[in-house]
């Protein structure tokens, strides 16, 4: 053949069918497109803790980092310590150790929920009412530390924070709405509502419960002039109904749909829902057979929503000799570093001396595996060879990868950047591709 001839190609199917298919499945890729958006692309805290409403105080968060520090001065005062107890390999040491010290020092709670639930109990409606009222005034006061610089708040906030709500069942209903009530109306009258607000909604069984609490929030929207969907929740997962309806479908998978895009996240409950099961107190924890179950069932319902799943928390507190310190320390370490395992980024912490465990786990997990991630992204981006071949998919979580671990400081820009010729926005280019790009396959 000469040069510039083209072969001809043959087709049989008349262009008329193509266009009837596309009309056809329009609805669908608009159904599509409204359930599956993807992840947001913002950030996801490592952790979230819990305070009571009667605890909470301005300098919280400052002092669950100092003691966090204290603990870890007492109980593993230097790399080579903190590595014999966790097992750390030797060229993680000195950079996981040093980096949960300037996390504590910096930044020690990523997530902040002041608990009005199990946390605070029944209290006279008096009190309650001026807990949340003093819970709103705090966050208020938090952010505009936050806003006015990090020479401001630097330590003593947190990026994000709300509170967790009595849930929708009967005994409690009013009590749990008067307080998102009182709690959302003083951050209005504060300036109004802050980024990072984060609202939990525990004990859900039923999809109407979810159904309530989104009219809750249209209400308040517009009663305040909000843009509508402005509020966001997570929804807690401690019920056997949560997982399994009676009829044996998947509720959790209704109640994101209930929620109507406002489901940010849902959190496991680890005893609850263990409890619920029947399971006995010293066999309750994330790693039992039914914690995998749920969180297995709520992971792939999940999946392409934009909603996020959190693993659930520890009971064994790292208190005491030092001996039971690194007990519980070790626990802690392996549940943490299983969840990151298994695409659960974020977990529960329910105590100061579980932040240094936290962290070394989350930044062992995003350090020891840098240097081939960034490889693989670099070379993918490259589209040069290697002996993987990586597809859109991998890229995606590669470039995931890599920006959960800027974004909780186990990595720093400038090495990235420098390991992957990337810049933040390819990152973020590669983590959120278009519905399109994902079909590109090699194979």
């Amino acid at each position: 053949m000469g040069q510039g001839h083209q072969e001809r190609v043959a087709t049989s199917l008349a262009g008329a069918v193509v266009n009837d298919i596309s009309a056809s499945l329009a609805p669908v890729d608009r159904e599509l497109e409204r359930r599956y958006p993807g992840d947001p692309g913002t950030r996801q805290p490592v952790h979230t803790v819990y305070v009571p409403g009667d605890v909470f105080a301005a300098g919280t968060v400052r002092s669950w980092g100092d003691q966090a520090l204290a603990a870890l001065d007492e109980h593993a005062p230097d790399a080579r310590s903190l590595a014999a107890v966790l097992g750390l390999a030797d060229d993680l040491a000195e950079p996981v150790h040093d980096r949960v010290r300037a996390k504590l020092e910096r930044e020690p709670i990523e997530d902040l929920r002041v608990d009005f639930e199990d946390g605070y109990g029944p209290r006279p409606d008096a009190e309650e009412d001026r807990a949340a009222a003093r819970a709103a005034r705090l966050i208020a006061d938090a952010r505009a530390a936050r806003a006015a610089g990090p020479e401001y708040g630097a330590g003593t906030t947190a990026p994000y924070m709300g509170i967790r709500m009595k849930c929708l069942e009967a005994p409690v209903r009013d009590r749990g709405i008067r307080t998102l009530d009182i709690f959302l109306t003083g951050l209005m009258q504060a300036g109004g509502l802050p980024d990072g607000l984060v609202l939990t909604l525990p004990k859900v069984t039923y999809a109407e419960q979810i159904a309530a609490m989104v009219r809750l929030l249209e209400e308040f929207e517009t009663a305040h002039g909000l843009e509508p969907g402005r509020i966001g929740f997570e929804i807690q997962i401690e019920t056997s109904q949560a997982i399994l309806a009676a009829d044996g479908t998947a509720t959790v998978a209704r109640m994101i749909e209930a929620a109507r895009g406002r489901a940010t996240g849902l959190h496991y409950g680890t005893f609850d829902y263990s409890a619920c099961l029947g399971v006995s107190a010293a066999y309750q924890a994330s790693d039992h057979p039914v914690a995998d179950h749920a969180k297995a069932i709520m992971q792939v319902a999940a999946a392409g929503t934009g909603v996020r799943v959190c693993d659930g928390s520890t009971n064994v507190l790292p208190v005491g000799p030092t001996e039971q310190v690194h007990e519980a320390w070790r626990l802690h370490y392996r549940l943490t570093r299983r969840a990151l395992a298994r695409a659960y980024y974020q977990g529960w912490d329910m105590h100061p001396g579980h932040l240094p465990t936290r962290y070394a786990a989350v930044f062992a997990f995003y350090r020891e595996g840098f240097e081939q991630a960034a490889e693989r992204l670099a070379r993918y981006a490259r589209r040069s060879g290697g002996d993987v071949m990586d597809e859109p998919a991998t890229a995606k979580a590669l470039s995931g990868y890599l920006l959960r671990g800027l974004d909780c400081g186990a990595l720093d820009a400038g090495e990235v950047a420098e390991a992957t010729g990337l810049t933040r926005a390819d990152l973020e280019g590669f983590a959120a591709p278009g519905r399109g790009d994902l079909t590109v396959s090699g194979t």
